[in-house]
């Protein structure tokens, strides 16, 4: 087996979209190409809508991985602020603090990376590259309900279940929290 690859990962903020859009929609129309044809929720269309929002909130930040200059992944969120209401909660776990604050919470809203590079650590290095420049005290993600290997990982990666999540028109989702640092 050859040496791995070397992975580069640029953080940006919401100022930086303009020239990264067209990198993070090609790489989201060739990573859901499946569920894009059979849902809604995945079009590109409904994708770049929930993109531009999420890059409208406060404090909007991605990581964005190469390797030998060419796009392989990325990852990011926004800062929730003190009046966010937890919408769409469905249940919640004993004890689950849900009080925000304007610092308290990072909303992590998408990671993902090609097919060609999973299973080799880049997307988990995506994720801490980005959260090392997070000033929040805690994450907080959601997951499909029924992809219960995916929820392992981010168990792997120090999330807990706070609770289930369902948006009118998305899939259910297992809501989770880690503390930034670990």
């Amino acid at each position: 087996m050859g040496p791995q690859p070397t992975l580069t990962v640029t953080y940006c903020t919401a100022e930086d979209l303009p020239e990264i859009e067209p990198v993070l929609l090609d790489l989201y129309d060739r990573i859901y190409a499946e569920e894009k044809a059979g849902d809604e929720f995945f079009t590109m269309e409904a994708f770049t809508g929930r993109l531009h929002r999420q890059a409208a909130a406060p404090r909007w930040g991605c990581t964005l991985g190469e390797v030998g200059g060419r796009p392989i992944g990325y990852a990011y969120g926004f800062g929730r602020t003190a009046d966010y209401q937890w919408g769409g909660l469905i249940e919640t776990e004993p004890g689950v603090d849900l009080t925000e604050t304007d610092g308290k919470t990072f909303a992590f809203c998408e990671i993902m990376v090609l097919p060609e590079v999973r299973k080799t650590g880049m997307a988990h290095t995506l994720h801490e590259e980005l959260l090392s420049h997070r000033p929040e005290e805690r994450v907080h993600l959601l997951v499909e309900e029924d992809h219960p290997r995916v929820r392992a990982l981010y168990e792997e990666w120090g999330y807990t279940k706070m609770g289930i999540i369902q948006h009118p028109g998305s899939p259910r989702y297992v809501s989770m929290f880690r503390p930034i640092t670990l």
